[in-house]
């Protein structure tokens, strides 16, 4: 069964960095794509970044230029690298497998001042 754990969430200032992992376990990773989603309260789940498994990389136009997704296929793991964090960017942040209906437990995201 396939398992994806997500930490590295956090309290953050406007301008500040985090950056999220996502541990997973029961399927091949490195033959797959990734994919790092948000939910905000009070909207759908927005697919903010995907990496292929030969690592080409996509972003939403919200997060373009700021976010960065990359894997690591030694520890299964993809991670999610924010800089310049706006208060929009508020939210659970999820991963999965492209194509999967697994998913994680997510790990909450909040800009404030």
């Amino acid at each position: 069964q396939e398992q994806l754990v997500e930490s590295g969430g956090g309290l953050v200032q406007p301008g500040g960095s985090l950056r999220l992992s996502c541990a997973t376990s029961g399927f091949t990773f490195n033959s797959y794509a990734m994919r790092w989603y948000r939910q905000a309260p009070g909207k759908q789940r927005e697919l903010v970044a995907h990496i292929s498994s030969g690592r080409n990389t996509m972003y939403s136009d919200s997060v373009k230029g700021r976010f960065t997704i990359s894997r690591d296929n030694a520890k299964n793991t993809v991670y999610l690298q924010m800089n310049n964090l706006k208060p929009e960017d508020t939210a659970v942040y999820l991963c999965t497998r492209a194509g999967s209906n697994y998913w994680g437990q997510g790990t909450q995201v909040t800009v404030s001042s």
